[in-house]
């Protein structure tokens, strides 16, 4: 259908057509003064942490942790690992975070109990607003929208890359959270990348609000940092190896 039809057919319609304009990059081409990119280092270990990441945990101690109601954190650490205590409430981070790179290793309990949203569930919650599910689905079915790397109710991932239960499994998320005009109205959508076990689940989708079960409630103004959440669903979920690199301070580059 030729251009000049569509545009005529709309404003029948009575709907507006924005075109999208390409980015400006307001810098010439090969510009010397240009600043160049921070050096980091990289692990030496697939998995590790890079040398600008905040280690939330490498093994020893939740000592970058505490219960969502401020009190010490509850769950139990082992050898390497941090598994969630039943019944005790959530876990968060004593530091906000925004803008973020963030990897998390999990693994659902082995034997695996219950079916469809009952193991291994668990989950990573971006500003403690927008969860990334954890769940055994290697055989188990459940709702799309509820599985494992799943935007909990709102988006399945696109592929199913679980490992059996009691296998280690990896998140590696990037998420840049939403703005907001200073009389609240909403500028900028969250969006959240996620690889599961390196492969690619979710591909910069937008959520349409804050994670809630079986709602889908609208964006609401809030501070640009809030601390990472690990959710308690009564069960013994194990997490490990959990670092993130902050990239607001890198937006401007």
């Amino acid at each position: 259908m030729k251009l000049r039809t569509l545009l005529f057919l709309a404003a029948a319609a009575g709907l507006t057509l924005l075109a999208v304009e390409a980015p400006v990059i307001h810098r010439k081409t090969g510009d010397r003064t240009r600043p160049q990119p921070p050096k980091v280092t990289p692990a030496s270990t697939p998995g590790g942490p890079p040398s600008d990441a905040v280690v939330l945990f490498s093994g020893d101690d939740l000592s970058a942790w505490q219960q969502r109601d401020g009190s010490p954190a509850k769950w139990q650490v082992h050898d390497g690992y941090f598994q969630v205590t039943p019944e005790s409430g959530d876990l968060v981070t004593k530091q906000p975070f925004g803008d973020a790179q963030i990897h998390v290793e999990w693994a659902t309990p082995s034997p695996t109990k219950g079916s469809d949203q009952d193991p291994g569930n668990s989950g990573v919650y971006l500003m403690s607003l927008y969860e990334v599910q954890v769940l055994d689905n290697y055989e188990n079915k459940t709702y799309p929208d509820g599985q494992a790397a799943a935007i909990y109710c709102q988006y399945p991932p696109l592929v199913n890359a679980c490992k059996p239960p009691g296998e280690w499994q990896t998140y590696d998320i990037i998420f840049h959270g939403a703005r907001f005009t200073a009389n609240g109205e909403l500028r900028r959508t969250a969006t959240v990348t996620v690889l599961h076990n390196g492969v690619l689940a979710q591909d910069n989708v937008a959520p349409t609000g804050p994670t809630d079960y079986m709602k889908r409630p609208p964006y609401k103004k809030g501070p640009d940092k809030a601390p990472l959440l690990l959710q308690d669903h009564g069960q013994p979920v194990r997490y490990r190896n959990i670092w993130i690199r902050e990239l607001d301070k890198y937006e401007s580059q």
